[in-house]
């Protein structure tokens, strides 16, 4: 099938259905295992953080196994995921599940010294970046057009819920036996694999062999079309920004909660608040991606990514924990509604074989976003108010996200970065700073055609569809 640009666009028609995307086999292979093994993955989270805490009764070292699944990203998330371009994604997704699983299984053993549960919890989490990133980079290949902005916010909304029903259920269970949570998780890892295996098609490497270079260059690679090509940084720009604000009322939340302690109890206030933005983030993304035209969604996506911090500027108010939270739903909202069309772009202006490589590159800026800005923001409520803090923190938001609105590529600018991916070529850059897209050779087996990544053309997939690739969680498809 010829993808052309008028197949890409939002249409002015009515958004794609849950029906349609569900129709394809593929997609609901995908969406079960990777349901299954956000569970999982919270469970786990849950009962190591309460294990390692029973073992050592320290608070740091709890902390420590908390935030330890975030360390592969940041010590090398983009590299780790350029090794998904190198080999068929079913494959990668299905290796990676297994490794996790046998890991968590040996985690699970009793008497295990919380050192030793700590590396192997850091081995396990070495595999999400080329798992993810598989992921990410076979949705396109399933779903196209409509049906990708559709499941992506599908895939963004059942995850945030994912988080809550996995830390709820995870706590539960590791309450009565840590190690049951274990291999809880482990089972999750083992259907997910299985699912993966007998329900996704076997497709070549986006990047073949003749066409590998060294990782570290390949890696590079991954940062360059992101950053060099304007359409994909302006949005890489807008979604950066909007991780910098949208994370900070659950960052400091437990703080925020004991600013008030008399109007609700402290616990109960600080899971208001924590629970908030997943809940806007799952309502946003599920109304605004099946509710709102494709044409409106684009229409509205700056706008939304405008509205995201200024919905928590009114927190210079310092308002009770219910409006905080009230405050922190509107956000997630926006967010949620913004989000997935970001992606979407993100995917039809996103060459062939860039696909994992650019979701390393994302997932890693979205972690370590939100992290300074919750480690920033924290620092700063240290010297003053926490209201006075988030408000300004927000306020200084609205003017970067205005800013990032007014420098938004031009329609010319995006067309031509949709149809130089989809001929697996780069846009160029006119003098008048619009772009046009060179001529592209043409294509055959192994000939001069292919792109320096390996991509293929759009006739080239060995299921004739289109190419494209989309955080809180980033599918360069979440």
């Amino acid at each position: 099938m010829e993808a052309t640009v008028s197949d890409e666009r939002p249409s002015p028609e009515g958004p794609a259905t849950f029906r349609e995307v569900f129709a394809q086999r593929e997609y609901r292979a995908v969406f079960t295992a990777s349901t299954l093994g956000w569970i999982g993955d919270y469970i786990a989270k849950a009962a190591v953080t309460l294990l390692i805490y029973r073992e050592t009764e320290s608070v740091a070292l709890s902390a420590a196994a908390f935030a330890v699944s975030y360390l592969p990203w940041i010590v090398g998330g983009p590299l780790l995921a350029t090794l998904a371009e190198r080999y068929p994604y079913r494959r990668v997704m299905v290796t990676c599940d297994l490794v996790r699983m046998a890991l968590m299984l040996v985690i699970a053993i009793p008497g295990m010294p919380s050192p030793a549960i700590l590396a192997l919890l850091f081995l396990a989490t070495l595999a999400n970046p080329p798992s993810q990133a598989a992921r990410s980079a076979l949705m396109p290949l399933i779903l196209s057009g409509d049906r990708l902005v559709v499941g992506l916010s599908v895939n963004a909304s059942v995850g945030q819920a994912a988080q809550v029903v996995g830390y709820l259920a995870g706590a539960a269970v590791a309450a009565a036996n840590p190690a049951a949570a274990l291999l809880i998780n482990a089972g999750t890892f083992g259907a997910s694999a299985v699912l993966v295996r007998l329900g996704v098609a076997d497709r070549p490497p986006a990047m073949t062999a003749a066409h590998r270079s060294h990782l570290l260059r390949e890696t590079g690679e991954g940062f360059r079309i992101v950053f060099g090509t304007p359409v994909l940084r302006a949005i890489a720009i807008l979604v950066f920004s909007a991780m910098l604000f949208s994370i900070v009322p659950e960052g400091l939340a437990a703080a925020w909660a004991g600013r008030h302690a008399d109007d609700m109890e402290r616990g109960a206030a600080q899971a208001v608040i924590m629970a908030a933005n997943p809940v806007g983030f799952i309502l946003g993304g599920l109304i605004v991606g099946r509710a709102v035209t494709p044409a409106r969604r684009l229409a509205l996506m700056r706008p939304l990514a405008v509205v995201a911090p200024l919905t928590l500027v009114p927190a210079l108010l310092d308002p009770p924990p219910l409006v905080v939270a009230l405050m922190a739903a509107a956000c997630g909202f926006a967010v949620a509604g913004m989000l997935p069309m970001a992606n979407g772009l993100f995917v039809r202006a996103l060459p062939d074989g860039f696909r994992a490589r650019a979701f390393g590159v994302m997932a890693t800026g979205v972690q370590v976003i939100q992290g300074l800005a919750v480690l920033v923001t924290g620092l700063l409520a240290d010297r003053f108010s926490i209201p006075l803090v988030v408000g300004v923190w927000s306020a200084a938001g609205v003017l970067l996200m205005a800013l990032v609105a007014l420098n938004w590529p031009s329609p010319a600018t995006v067309d031509a970065a949709v149809t130089a991916a989809q001929q697996g070529g780069r846009p160029v850059a006119k003098p008048d700073g619009s772009a046009e897209v060179p001529p592209q050779p043409s294509r055959s087996p192994g000939g001069p055609g292919r792109t320096p990544a390996g991509g293929r053309g759009p006739g080239d997939h060995p299921d004739g569809g289109r190419s494209g690739e989309s955080g809180r969680h980033w599918h360069v498809v979440t």
